[in-house]
């Protein structure tokens, strides 16, 4: 077989219908962020303003998160030294896992490398090793879920979008007898909805499954404390396993679960996923450490992030520029063509500085091509005036349709 070839054929099929992924080559500035430098591919650069960051409160700038990092890194050295049944568990691991179980008031927390591998793992152990489990999966569970699923090779069953009625209606089908594991998500990252939390854990109980939500997108930024919106709802102690990430509003790297004390010894002592990776450099447990409790305390944060999401929202009404409406911090810009969304993606960096990724299949279904932005409580009133400005100029170059406020 020509491997080269094949791979090249495959590339260019993806270039042909217009969503090859060329990734920006950027460097956050310290202090300094939403700002950074952007590298092109003749050695030069710009100053750029970036608009699509998950680090949703800027945190990954936040001087108690850099001292702590750096306070860390003198006392421990770079690296955990292994996986944390060999040689890796650092006196920080277990700091941050004790303020996890705390931020969401469970008896235990669990850390990961990355939230992908806390669902990965946490999912497919469970599921896999629970006899007999049936998964039931909102349609539009994240990709870490999915295959966390599959891993488990536990039979599954898919339920439509935040649609409890319609999982209260598999449930149904399988008596009280056979093990239940429901997941879903609090914030859907692409579209930006919120699931019916309540509503899903009254059928949850109904039928005695398991309940397991990811709040990746929630973490920091809901709830008096930012435990999610689940925390926001009172909804915490109803759920059977939240799972989350240090890399978003938290600002640094890693995922975890909190739960129950012998469910979280339960997926250390069998997930594959926990048992053979390196654990998370000290310095970075410290930093996440140092985020949470800041965040615990501080509604700053949050309240100017919400007052910089609605200001966009506002204005890109105001001219009549379609975003799903939704009740998060997500503002998806609806293009609904790759060619263009790329483009205008270009066109924005290129021309004004403006750094917005383009999402386009398989991230979303083919059809709903998008821009998502993802303003934060350091982006300024002059920040929103650029990207606004640019977005009705190109918005208009590419003939786009706009909607009117009424709409």
């Amino acid at each position: 077989m020509d491997y080269e070839g094949f791979f090249q054929t495959e590339l260019e099929a993806v270039r042909g219908e217009g969503r090859y992924r060329i990734f920006a080559e950027i460097e956050r500035h310290r202090g300094a962020f939403p700002k950074a430098t952007r590298y092109d591919d003749e050695g030069g650069t710009q100053d750029i303003t970036v608009w699509c960051s998950n680090d949703y409160l800027g945190m990954g700038q936040n001087p108690k998160v850099i001292e702590a990092m750096h306070q860390v890194l003198d006392e421990c050295g770079a690296g955990a030294g292994g996986t944390r049944n060999i040689s890796g568990t650092n006196h920080h691991h277990v700091l941050l896992e004790r303020e996890l179980a705390d931020l969401h008031n469970k008896e235990a927390a669990l850390l990961f490398t990355s939230g992908y591998v806390s669902n990965w793992a946490g999912l497919g152990t469970l599921a896999g090793r629970i006899p007999g489990c049936v998964v039931f999966s909102d349609g539009l569970n994240h990709a870490s879920m999915i295959e966390g699923i599959r891993y488990s090779k536990a039979p599954c069953r898919i339920w439509k979008h935040n649609d409890p009625a319609d999982l209260d209606r598999l449930l149904s089908e399988y008596g009280p007898e056979v093990p239940k594991l429901v997941a879903f998500e609090s914030v859907y990252s692409m579209d930006g909805d919120i699931a019916p939390i309540a509503e899903i854990l009254d059928v949850c109980e109904k039928h005695g499954a398991l309940s397991y939500i990811d709040e990746v997108h929630a973490v920091g930024l809901y709830g008096p404390r930012g435990g999610g919106v689940a925390e926001r709802e009172g909804l915490m102690d109803r759920i059977t396993v939240i799972e989350g990430t240090l890399g978003k509003a938290f600002g640094v790297m890693g995922g975890y679960i909190a739960a129950s004390a012998a469910l979280c010894d339960f997926i250390r002592s069998f997930a594959s996923g926990f048992i053979f990776t390196t654990a998370l450099p000290p310095a970075l447990a410290a930093g996440a450490c140092a985020s949470i409790r800041h965040l615990k305390e501080s509604q700053m944060e949050r309240a100017r992030h919400q007052e910089r999401v609605a200001k966009v929202r506002h204005r890109l009404d105001v001219l009549g520029i379609p975003h799903l409406p939704n009740p998060s911090h997500i503002i998806p810009v609806m293009v609904g063509d790759p060619v263009k969304a790329k483009m205008i993606s270009d066109w924005l960096m290129d021309n004004h500085g403006i750094y917005v990724q383009p999402i386009n299949y398989p991230t979303v279904p083919k059809g709903t091509e998008r821009l998502r932005i993802t303003p934060s409580p350091v982006h300024s009133d002059g920040d929103i005036d650029r990207l606004i400005e640019a977005l009705s100029d190109i918005w208009s170059q590419c003939e786009l349709a706009r909607r009117s406020m009424a709409a």
